[in-house]
């Protein structure tokens, strides 16, 4: 993985230093509330229902275990003792006092991380595949672009007031797992007729009030030109995105109501003006990055048959190495889905002795690396087969070896108005009680990949808009009530959830879901997936079962 350099290291340190003497001069009086709110924004730190949150950069989602373990020693030293993995691959804390929030980031540049650009109308935390450089149907590893990216985009001084926020999302598989789609910029790594490699590029999708598929606005882009090219769309929106609205402010907007043909015609002129500038990547420059992520030493080794019989032994073993463990582009390995999915917990809380385990286990197991997913989730990316009984034993002992990834109890939610001062709705409690009525492993899995997304409100951090089933928290006159969208997808078929229809009650919709479920188990077709029901039949069905 990357390693700061003392550019990185001297910028981070600095940032502490200036919001530690922000933060006392606010807790002094001597800055107003209104002062001091940019300064906090640009530090990742909200104020929420009950306390402030903080959240913390994971840059393309991967960790090093010596900083999982900082992250658990954050957990149990400032807050009550866990954290919370959000669909931008990062990590949020829900408790900190004000004041310890400076001793944190200083914590945090210990082991190159902070939270800068995790808020606020700037391009925030570039995400990427949770499988990158291990995954067998990838091109090639995309994390070194989004290394460049990251060090493009980071205090970048033209955009660090854009008219809304911003992000960007990178994959090199067919399959993608980076939703790219849903990004104001999707970069997809190719091969083109030649057999050269660049990027298709898609702009103008995103989640929120108004959900929108991204387009694909150039075909093939030479890496030499990446920087340039996302610099002009940049630049682009930035001049031209509307800021009297905060509603009609995102890039998807300029890029809708512009059409796509003639956006793309502003960016490529923009390009021309400064493509062979400073911002050209020599190859030079890309390969002196890759070197970073060059795979670790592998030993060379074979599957071993004793899992199959430990697998015959113990069911629950059999479960999550066929749910939670996928192949390796390496033999011999395998890549570990570590889900923080428990039925009794917040989807994506982690506590701070689970980090230390799983953090453990990695470096035991595996190379001293952990990812974090948009799915609210872990990986161990570098298991040996050999290994995996132990591993599964440690992590069941943990509470973290649910085998339901990619069931509908594999749910993403964002933290709703548990926490949240935006949410109009809870969302945990609502997980809990659709996870009452799927108790059963053995259903989900006869039911299939059924992807389950929750919002607490509009701004859609659970991507309800493109869930198999979404779910919608909204407020009437002060009651939570729940829309549900059906049908969504941030796949590589990409496509917006259409609605079921009115609102149901706090009370009725965990049972609307069941009642969803168990209509798609009456229509399908063999082993027909839940999307391809609906997508054969429509939402007709579907609304009868709701609402009669």
């Amino acid at each position: 993985m990357y390693q700061y350099d003392a550019i990185d290291q001297t910028i981070v340190d600095e940032r502490v230093r200036q919001f530690r003497d922000q933060t006392q001069r606010f807790l002094r009086g001597e800055l107003t509330e209104d002062q001091y709110r940019p300064l906090r924004l640009q530090n990742g730190l909200y104020i929420q229902r009950f306390a402030p949150m903080l959240r913390v950069a994971i840059p393309y989602g991967v960790l090093s275990t010596t900083q999982v373990r900082m992250l658990a020693h954050i957990a149990r030293t400032y807050d009550r003792g866990y954290g919370h993995f959000t669909t931008r691959q990062n990590i949020q804390y829900n408790w900190p006092k004000l004041e310890s929030v400076p001793d944190i980031l200083e914590d945090l540049a210990s082991v190159e991380m902070h939270a800068i650009q995790t808020s606020g109308n700037c391009i925030r935390n570039t995400t990427s595949d949770q499988y990158a450089g291990v995954a067998s149907d990838e091109l090639e590893d995309p994390r070194a672009y989004c290394e460049i990216i990251r060090q493009w985009s980071s205090l970048h001084p033209e955009f660090a007031y854009l008219p809304r926020t911003f992000k960007i999302a990178v994959t090199a598989s067919k399959t993608d797992r980076a939703a790219i789609r849903v990004h104001d910029i999707g970069l997809h790594l190719i091969e083109n007729d030649h057999g050269e490699r660049g990027f298709a590029v898609y702009v103008g999708g995103g989640l929120g009030r108004t959900p929108v598929i991204g387009v694909k606005i150039r075909d093939f882009l030479a890496p030499t030109d990446l920087l340039s090219y996302l610099e002009a769309i940049l630049r682009v929106y930035n001049r031209l995105g509307r800021r009297d609205n905060k509603y009609k402010a995102r890039i998807k907007i300029l890029v809708r109501e512009s059409g796509a043909e003639r956006f793309t015609d502003w960016v490529e002129a923009e390009w021309a003006k400064i493509r062979t500038g400073s911002l050209e990547l020599g190859v030079d420059d890309i390969q002196q990055m890759q070197a970073y992520f060059e795979p670790p030493a592998y030993a060379a080794t074979e599957d071993s048959a004793e899992i199959d019989t430990q697998a015959a032994q113990n069911p629950a073993f059999g479960r999550w190495l066929k749910h939670n463990v996928i192949a390796h582009k390496q033999a011999g390995y395998r890549i570990v889905t570590v889900s923080l999915k428990d039925p009794n917990e917040a989807p994506g809380d982690c506590t701070a002795e689970q980090m230390e385990r799983v953090a453990d286990l990695a470096d035991e197991y595996g190379f001293g690396e952990v990812r974090t997913t948009h799915e609210q989730n872990l990986i161990l990316p570098d298991v040996p087969h050999a290994a995996l009984f132990n591993v599964w034993s440690a992590l069941d002992e943990l509470g973290l070896a649910t085998a339901n990834h990619g069931t509908i109890s594999d749910m993403i939610a964002c933290p709703g108005l548990d926490f949240c001062s935006l949410a109009n709705a809870g969302s945990i409690g609502v997980a809990r009680e659709i996870n009452d009525l799927f108790a059963d492993l053995d259903e989900q899995y006869d039911l299939g990949e059924i992807k389950l997304k929750m919002s607490g409100c509009m701004n859609g951090c659970g991507h309800h808009s493109v869930g198999h089933i979404g779910i919608l928290g909204v407020d009437k006159k002060g009651e939570e009530w729940y829309q549900i969208m059906l049908g969504g997808s941030a796949a590589e078929d990409a496509t917006l959830g259409q609605r079921l229809g009115a609102s149901v009650s706090k009370h009725d919709i965990a049972p609307a879901v069941r009642k969803i479920v168990d209509r798609y188990a009456e229509l399908r077709e063999g082993e027909e997936l839940f999307v391809d029901t609906v997508n054969r039949l429509g939402i007709a069905p579907f609304r009868e079962a709701v609402y009669g």
